[in-house]
């Protein structure tokens, strides 16, 4: 099946990414990571939060605010400045952190990357919300596209430029990953951010090849939506009944919408 999403905001993002659902506020939160901000989309008025570093994720917290994970650590965001909640050990000068998303139990996965040139130096981590952080995977390039199957037991991960979702299986009581395999090979574009619908199946951004894609639990393709723009970064599903599928883009081409006939699910809220 293939669907057309639509412009709904020219946004202006150098290199927009994340977005989240908020439901509590019935808005749309994304980071422009090159541009420095967050910004927060109520459907009819754009809000624009300087950042002092590059943030390159956020996700809502349960007390409220956001976890905004910039370049030198991960933050919390409330009505004052960021407040440095964790600066991992094993974190490098010259990495910033990049894709990151809270699992059903409000962990924060997040994965680090050297910019321009991506060597293999980015460390896949999981933040607690005691501030706590263990590295799970190493030798990473572009980390994306960290999400979790709708019953927590399958969580997904790319590493954009080798063209692979993996999917492993997640201990959701304890946190931890095992039984690593690839799920999906994307080309002719790059993998970036995904999201999960209430089906199980992954919509994945595919960076350079204008589109999305969904794929089904068994890693085959069912959907691909055209986009207007030449990288599409990440979606998420939002909306009162969370049936509008949102996509951020980089290079300036705005927020993008689909309504693609199913629904997604609430975003997990670190805490």
């Amino acid at each position: 099946m293939m669907l057309r999403a639509e412009r709904v905001l020219q946004s202006e993002d150098e290199l927009g990414e994340c977005p989240i659902w908020d439901e509590r506020a019935g808005a749309l939160w994304w980071v422009d990571i090159h541009g420095r901000a967050i910004k927060r989309y109520d459907g009819t008025n754009v809000r624009i939060m300087p950042m002092p570093q590059m943030p390159g994720s956020i996700a809502l917290r349960r007390e409220g605010g956001l976890l905004v994970a910039m370049e030198n650590g991960v933050f919390l965001l409330g009505t004052e400045e960021p407040k440095l909640l964790v600066r991992p050990p094993e974190h490098e000068d010259g990495l910033r952190f990049n894709d990151g998303r809270c699992d059903r139990a409000g962990r924060f996965w997040v994965g680090t990357l050297a910019e321009p040139d991506f060597p293999p130096r980015g460390v896949l981590y999981r933040i607690g919300a005691d501030g706590s952080a263990k590295a799970f995977r190493t030798g990473i390039q572009v980390p994306n596209s960290t999400t979790w199957s709708p019953n927590g037991r399958t969580m997904y991960f790319a590493d954009s430029p080798r063209h692979k979702i993996w999917a492993f299986d997640y201990d959701a009581e304890r946190g931890e990953i095992s039984g690593e395999r690839v799920f999906a090979a994307p080309h002719p574009g790059f993998p970036d951010g995904s999201c999960i619908d209430t089906e199980g199946c992954l919509w994945n951004a595919e960076w350079g090849a204008r589109r999305v894609v969904r794929y089904t639990p068994a890693g085959e393709v069912d959907r691909i939506v055209e986009v207007a723009a030449e990288k599409p970064s990440c979606c998420c599903f939002g909306g009162t009944q969370l049936d509008t599928l949102y996509i951020t883009t980089a290079g300036r081409a705005g927020l993008f919408a689909v309504t693609p006939g199913v629904k997604g699910l609430a975003e997990s809220r670190f805490g």
